[in-house]
């Protein structure tokens, strides 16, 4: 299995618009995050978690061709605002399975209302095929990807994680419920949220993220939806053995 991290900035980005902080103003390409969003590769299935607003940008740097299925978080701007863009790929091998929980597909009809319910004709419309997710209701993807849908809880937002084979992948949340935590052991790697240093009411904190960490006991962990706090370099000495920021670009395989 690899995963591709096409995304590891916050909902601004970074660097974020107007601002001349010192990881903003960066020259470091570890400091140049996108919107959140990862690709998994395994047994010749790709999937993508999470549209972000980036999702164009992000498939034409990694040279993305094809996807087999769409994994949904929610549906905040920054995860969601690039389905559009999944239209190329709609045009070269049709109807792509999307998949997220009940509330996200409220706002996904609501938003993307002309995908749902089509009031014209011409134009090209993104093909979708829904599928809505439990969590702890497993399926598989290809006969040897099995995807676990999780909760967590974004603020007081119920939001998916999901686990692939024995990769996780946890954004946007601030509690990781206890049943949970007992679908996150024994994993390989873990990706989890970490906006910044000082404590957040909606995202985890360092510190936070830390203390799950230490709690799942992951073979490797990467953060992610990281604001502009964080200088990668500079601030690589904070994290313990094991755990690294993630950033644009970097890619993680099976050990």
């Amino acid at each position: 299995m690899k995963l591709t991290f096409l995304g590891t900035g916050t909902s601004t980005g970074v660097p974020s618009i107007g601002c001349e902080c010192e990881t903003c103003t960066s020259a470091d390409p570890r400091d140049k995050r996108l919107r959140v969003s990862v690709v998994i590769e395994h047994a010749g299935q790709s999937v993508l978690i999470d549209t972000s607003s980036d999702f164009r940008q992000q498939a034409l740097r990694y040279g993305l061709k094809q996807l087999d299925a769409v994994l949904i978080t929610h549906c905040h701007a920054d995860h969601i605002f690039g389905l559009d863009d999944i239209r190329p790929l709609n045009f070269r091998y049709g109807a792509l399975g999307v998949y997220a929980n009940d509330r996200a597909w409220v706002d996904i009809r609501r938003i993307f209302k002309y995908i749902f319910e089509p009031s014209h004709f011409g134009g090209g419309l993104p093909q979708v095929i829904s599928h809505t997710v439990l969590p702890g209701a497993q399926f598989c993807l290809g006969g040897d990807l099995l995807i676990t849908p999780l909760e967590v809880i974004h603020g007081r937002l119920p939001v998916m994680a999901y686990r692939l084979n024995d990769f996780a992948y946890a954004t946007d949340l601030s509690e990781i419920p206890t049943a949970t935590l007992a679908q996150l052991q024994d994993l390989d790697a873990l990706v989890l949220d970490c906006l910044r240093f000082t404590e957040h009411p909606t995202h985890l904190w360092l510190d936070k993220a830390l203390a799950y960490i230490a709690e799942i006991k992951p073979k490797r962990a990467y953060l992610t939806h990281i604001a502009h706090d964080v200088r990668h370099a500079r601030d690589m000495a904070r994290l313990p053995a094991g755990v690294e920021w993630a950033y644009d670009g970097l890619e993680v395989s099976d050990e």
